[in-house]
């Protein structure tokens, strides 16, 4: 009713006539009818286009009923709402109404919706309403397809909107906006009738504002005869119409600023300078010297979308003009000196430009080279702007991206800077430093980013389709890292490629760290067929063949590094190697040796030295590991007994290559490693070991030297485009040394020692500028020369402590470089023990892990350093620690003479558990024990089949198995019932209670000796109790425990916990502090899993003194709860009697129900009951003549049923009786049995109002069941229904001996 509302203030006051009547109409529709024009405004699509649809079906069903004016009218109403998201809905639906019924004439909708929203008669306060209600009336005409047809609607449309876009401050530009889009609709002979009142024949008038220059190039497009004869002729692009053209222009660019989007008119004019031919006049005097003349962003973004929009629509001279002028400066310029994210950067609006046409020109390979040429050529100082990584290559078509990748070789082979689009910014003209505009300076950062750029390319490639390519692309990295041509040769294709200017050192040095890059591509690319050519072969073993047909040309070709003799015999006997390795290429550690010896010849260009020594020893090796046999190796030992195994110089060999910070290199490691790990032996991984224990590496001189990978991320700055990246590296570099100077304060005052303080005193007394009491007189006394020998000497002084203090800092910096450099290492050679650890479980060598990863663990937890890599290799420990070590399904089963120092590692490392200051180390030294139980459980000593199950087998083949296994039962018994101990005793343990849970699940056998300690702690002090206490309410519900007990012993073991937690009741309600209390919730939670979990039920003479223990502690209960000692909530858990209710019910209904009723049960407060009409009859309570006499009975947790018997009196002498109850009889005594009947029916408990007459307690606090509990029951509002059903069933008037009376607990 809002919209009608919001409308209303604009309506004539109509008669009383009227009024009356539209009321009398409104009644007569339906509620279904009136409801679609609600939904209608709802936010929800769906929702509004379904009553949309239901309306139209309604009407269509009554198409001249009274329901068709009232859908016009609220239809109508709703398009001047208030709400401005139910607006367009209302114009949606009048416009498919309109659709659907043809007949109505749109002019009287139009008058209907003037009159309505009358602008002139219109308040103030509704104008903007009144204003977009006659827009999206206009709009829904529009929308119904019939306005174009309709010639008198449509120039009364035209009319309104001109009338609209007068008033701006409401709605924009959306009146011109919709005329243009009605006027694009028009028919071209209804357009040439109402031409003259859309346009006017003032060409200054055209040029004054964008819209009225977009509908003259509408009807120049649509009625150009139309359009001449009533204007002439018309030249926009003269030179007197471009300055007002340009203005036009620079006002659209401004109102779409913040749309980031080209407006259809700069589209347009381009179209129409492209028709009449005169693209160049546009483009140079509107574009660069009108737009461009003063650069103000909005005007340039404009001119980049319009170049980004005309690359479809232009020749490939028209792109050598574009991308030639002042714009293509620009758009570089603004590509390098923003910087994200607080300013807009347009190269990812103008790569989805160039995405766009170079998708849509796969036919026309030569507009696609020049766009990607010309885009590749804007350089500030020899570097590209684009980057490197510039995906738009995957549009490509096949013949331009190999012209593409010629074009950049030949850049490299001959760089023209000439040809290079160069600017320069603002700051770059400020400086002037000559430095940086050296042509070397710029070729070698051009080649740098070329070199880079065909890596990225090959990245992007698919292989299947593109080899040809990507072994063009491989070969020129090759042969320019470490060959030049002497000689050309037509069977080389790169020694034809002459260098204008050599290649000097610093460019060598980033194309081999580029190769390097490549070949990593290639060989982790593609994982189905990893760097495997069409040949077969890997890329590798391609490039290596290639090498070698470089080093057999010496005439031709020469390496920039030449081989020495021994490198040559190096280089030669690899590759007889590998023809050895090829034979056997059915083998995967064959392919895995193949590969290392591929990777290290490839180095060996590189680093010739190390790589000729790592060789050697490679190939020795792979001959040992696959063609010596068992007694070729037992002789080879005997006669040479100094020469090292070969598993252990290979393990060295990979922690040398580890060392260098390759990707490739790591890869490689973890798979030749995989393959020797069933050779490895003790020394060789203790090499590995050594590397992860920081206290051996200090002490011993390392053979592996730990490289830093700072020239790989040198090389990678390169991929920022070259301006860019410097004026980041400048602003940082400011920022820098504002915080240096900050730091330096810092420091400088840290580092002031004894001993300059001394030597400053020692000159100022030379110097006598400390002089006596009178500082005047001394400064008087001082002279010239002697103020200057003091300032010389103070000043050489402060010169020689800042050189000190740059030293430490230096040494400072660097140390933390090392441990940086040391850490990444570790992390590296972890790969190894993870290999080790998932590939070859079983192996014993496995076992000696733990200490060195919990030393890791302990240390890094330890560690108050937040450094990244200190967390990664945390981490990384504790994931190969407890996931692929502790957890792993398989382990070693051949333990040999390990058994006995197994069991005292295991000892070991229990107590460096309890040792620890956090818990959190503790657990891993927990979990390592575990482990090592698991390994001694799964061993045997004599027959390793035999699988021993602790706790499988409750007959007596189970000591058998256990006898069998390697595990020392009593030992270990002994390790961990001292644990067990020290968790309970001491207060600050790092044991946890899930420890010792995740031990008796694991080990059920241990569980059961270690049950003892827990017995005896249940009754003593109060924090072993309660850990004891959640222990024992942990294990006994599990089904592990129980097979391994005899029946007798598990009803000893209950036996014993009762007494214990009987013990404790009896002190049920003396609670004095918050421990306390824990203690009493503690034992009553045992108590409810021994009563629910273990069939007690069924002896009931063992709990016929708890029951006891529990009615004797009720006044102190009581006490307690009135002195309001308790917790808040914890009052439930303080009346577990309903528990015994069960087992009890087989006992003498007469002894039971003498039995006194516990006080604490008679109150409960009426806190939000229903109201006494509400209440349910069969909720009626039978216990309040017990509580009014004294008298207890059982409570009664109603989960046995009870056999129903028929009543002895009628229905109408029941009813009776209840009436006389209610009306004050004084019921009979619950001793006579004749009354039971009586006395089960005294009162409705729920009709009982204030305090009972024996206690003055509220009744709130008097609801104290463990039933309720959330705690020690899985309560529910089932259980609690079924409950009541029960105690319902149970209170039939049976027998009159029958204890099944409902306590008020219970009810």
């Amino acid at each position: 009713m809002a919209e009608i509302k919001s409308c209303d203030v604009a309506e004539p006051v109509s008669t009383q006539d009227a009024t009356q009547a539209d009321r009398h109409g409104l009644l007569e529709h339906s509620r279904e009818f009136l409801d679609f024009f609600w939904d209608i405004a709802k936010p929800h699509q769906e929702t509004r286009l379904e009553a949309t649809e239901k309306l139209l079906d309604y009407l269509r069903t009554r198409p001249t009923g009274s329901e068709m004016k009232y859908a016009l009218k609220r239809l109508i109403t709703g398009l001047g709402t208030g709400r401005e998201t139910a607006r367009p809905c209302f114009s949606l639906a009048l416009a498919q109404l309109l659709q659907s019924f043809e007949d109505i004439p749109l002019c009287s909708i139009l008058q209907q919706i003037q009159e309505k929203y009358d602008l002139e008669k219109v308040k103030k306060a509704m104008m903007r309403s009144a204003l977009f209600a006659n827009l999206f009336g206009v709009l829904a005409l529009f929308q119904s397809g019939r306005l174009v047809k309709d010639q008198e609607a449509l120039l009364k449309s035209i009319k309104l909107l001109q009338t609209l876009a007068q008033h701006y401050n409401h709605l924009h530009s959306q009146p011109l906006k919709a005329l243009m889009d009605i006027l694009s609709e028009v028919p071209e002979a209804t357009f040439q009738e109402i031409l003259p009142e859309v346009i006017t024949g003032d060409l200054n008038v055209v040029l004054s504002s964008p819209h009225h220059l977009e509908l003259f190039l509408l009807a120049q497009q649509k009625v150009p005869t139309k359009l001449k004869k009533l204007m002439g002729s018309v030249d926009l692009l003269s030179d007197e119409n471009i300055p007002s053209l340009v203005n036009v222009l620079k006002m659209m660019a401004t109102s779409v600023k913040k749309e980031h989007k080209l407006p259809s008119l700069a589209l347009n004019l381009l179209r129409l300078a492209l028709k009449e031919d005169r693209f160049s006049r546009f483009w140079k005097e509107v574009v660069e010297q009108g737009l461009l003349k003063k650069q103000s962003w909005p005007a340039c973004y404009l001119c980049f979308r319009l170049l980004g929009a005309a690359l479809p629509l232009l020749s490939t001279e028209q792109l050598q003009l574009v991308m030639q002028g002042d714009l293509i400066r620009l758009f570089g310029e603004h590509t390098v000196t923003t910087k994200l994210p607080n300013q807009f950067k347009f190269v990812p609006e103008m790569s989805e430009y160039i995405g766009t046409f170079l998708e849509g020109s796969q036919d026309d390979p030569e507009r696609q080279l020049a766009v990607l040429v010309a885009f590749s050529s804007i350089t500030k100082q020899g570097v590209p702007v684009m980057p490197t990584f510039w995906r738009v290559t995957q549009f490509l078509n096949p013949q331009a991206l190999q012209d593409y990748v010629a074009w950049l070789q030949d850049m490299f082979l001959k760089p023209n800077l000439d040809s290079l689009i160069e600017f320069s910014t603002t700051n770059q003209k400020k400086s002037q430093n000559a430095s940086l505009n050296m042509p070397e300076r710029a070729v070698y950062r051009l080649r740098k980013w070329i070199i880079h750029r065909m890596v990225n390319i090959v990245d992007q490639l698919h292989q299947e389709k593109e080899e040809a390519l990507i072994d063009q692309v491989a070969r020129f990295c090759l042969f320019h890292s470490f060959f030049k041509t002497k000689n050309p040769v037509d069977q080389i294709p790169e020694t034809k490629q002459q260098l204008s200017i050599p290649l000097d050192v610093r460019t060598r040095d980033f194309i081999i760290a580029a190769f390097f890059s490549l070949l990593q591509t290639l060989s982790i690319k593609f994982k189905q067929a990893p760097d495997q050519t069409q040949g077969g072969k890997s890329w590798t073993y391609h490039l290596v063949r290639l090498a070698d047909t470089l080093l057999n040309h010496s005439g031709n070709v020469d390496a920039v590094t030449p081989f020495t003799t021994e490198q040559r015999q190096a280089w030669d006997q690899m590759l007889e190697t590998l023809k050895e390795l090829e034979a056997r290429s059915s083998e995967a550690k064959a392919t895995a040796f193949q590969h290392l010896l591929l990777l290290v010849g490839i180095h060996l260009f590189k680093s010739p030295t190390e790589s000729c020594d790592l060789l050697g020893d490679i190939q020795t090796c792979i001959k040992k590991s696959m063609g010596e046999k068992t007694r070729r190796r037992s002789r080879a030992k005997t006669t040479d007994s100094q020469e090292p195994p070969w598993v252990e110089v290979m393990v060295e060999i990979l922690l040398s290559l580890l060392a260098q910070p390759s990707h490739l290199m790591r890869q490689m490691a973890r798979n030749v490693f995989g393959h020797i790990c069933p050779h490895l032996t003790p020394h060789a991984l203790q090499l590995v070991l050594d590397v992860l224990n920081p206290e051996t590496n200090q002490d011993e001189d390392d053979n592996v030297v730990v490289t830093d990978d700072s020239d790989e991320k040198q090389l990678m700055d390169s991929e920022v485009p070259g301006g860019e990246g410097e004026d980041n590296r400048n602003s940082e570099s400011e920022e820098d040394s504002e915080d240096g100077e900050e730091s330096e304060e810092e420091e400088r005052d840290e580092d002031v020692d004894p001993g300059f303080r001394q030597q400053l005193m020692a000159v100022l007394h030379a110097g006598k500028a400390l002089g006596g009491v009178d500082g005047e007189e001394d400064e008087e006394e001082l002279g010239d020369e002697a103020m200057m020998a003091l300032d010389q000497n103070l000043a050489s002084l402060f010169a020689e402590q800042k050189l000190r203090i740059q030293a430490r800092r230096d040494e400072k910096n660097k140390q933390q470089k090392e441990k940086a450099l040391r850490v990444a290492f570790q992390i590296r050679v972890l790969d190894l023990i993870e290999v080790l650890v998932t590939k070859q479980p079983e192996n014993p060598l496995v076992l000696e892990l733990l200490e060195p990863l919990l030393s890791i663990i302990r240390r890094s937890m330890r560690s108050s350093s937040t450094a990244r890599q200190e967390q990664d290799l945390l981490h990384k420990t504790a994931r190969i620690f407890m996931q692929h070590l502790c957890r792993a399904r398989r382990y070693c089963h051949d333990l040999g003479d390990r058994v006995e120092a197994l069991h005292t590692r295991v000892e070991q490392l229990v107590q460096q558990a309890s040792r620890q200051a956090d818990s959190s180390v503790a657990l891993y030294y927990f979990n390592a024990s575990l482990y090592l139980l698991r390994v001694l459980k799964g061993n045997t000593v004599k027959k390793p089949q035999e699988q021993s199950g602790l706790c499988s087998h409750p007959h007596p083949a189970s000591h058998l198995a256990q006898a069998a296994s390697c595990l020392d039962l009593n030992l270990v018994t002994s390790i961990y019932s001292g644990a067990l101990s020290s968790f309970l005793t001491k207060r600050n343990s790092p044991l946890t209670a899930a420890m010792f849970l995740n031990l008796f699940s694991r080990f059920p056998v241990i569980c059961k000796n270690l049950l003892p300690i827990l017995i005896q702690h249940v009754a003593g002090p109060a924090r072993p109790r309660h850990q004891a206490c959640l222990l024992l309410q942990k294990t006994l519900p599990r089904g592990e425990l129980r097979p391994c007990f005899e029946e007798p012993e598990w009803e000893q073991l209950i036996v014993q916990i009762l007494v214990k937690v009987t013990e404790n009741l009896r002190t049920l309600g003396e609670a004095q502090n918050k421990s306390e209390h824990q203690k009493e919730l503690s034992s009553l939670g045992l108590l409810n899993i021994l009563l629910k979990s273990h069939k007690v039920r069924q002896r009931a003479g063992n709990l016929t003194t708890l029951l006891d223990v529990l009615q004797g502690r009720q006044q102190i209960l009581q006490q307690s709860l009135q002195q309001g000692e308790h917790l808040i909530g914890s009052t439930r858990l303080h009346d577990p009697r309903p528990l015994l209710a069960g087992p009890l019910e087989k006992k003498d209904a007469k002894e039971v129900s003498s039995a006194t009723q516990s006080p604490v049960s008679m109150k409960r407060k009426k806190k939000g009951f229903l109201p006494e009409t509400k209440k349910r009859k069969k909720r009626k309570s039978e216990d309040v003549t017990a509580i009014a006499t004294g008298e207890d009975q059982p409570p009664s947790t109603g989960k046995r049923r009870r056999k129903k018997i028929k009543a002895k009196t009628s229905k109408l002498q029941n009813r009776s009786e209840k009436l006389s109850q209610v009306n004050g009889v004084t019921p009979t005594s619950p001793a006579e049995p004749a009354g039971k009947k009586q006395q089960q029916k005294a009162l409705p408990k729920k009709e009982v109002s204030g305090k009972s007459p024996q206690s003055a307690l509220p009744r709130k606090k008097a609801r104290l069941s463990l039933v309720r509990s959330p705690s020690l029951f899985q309560g529910g509002a089932k259980r609690k229904r079924m409950m009541r059903k029960k105690g319902r069933a149970a209170q039939t008037p049976a027998c009159p001996s029958s204890p099944a009376t409902r306590s008020p607990v219970d009810s």
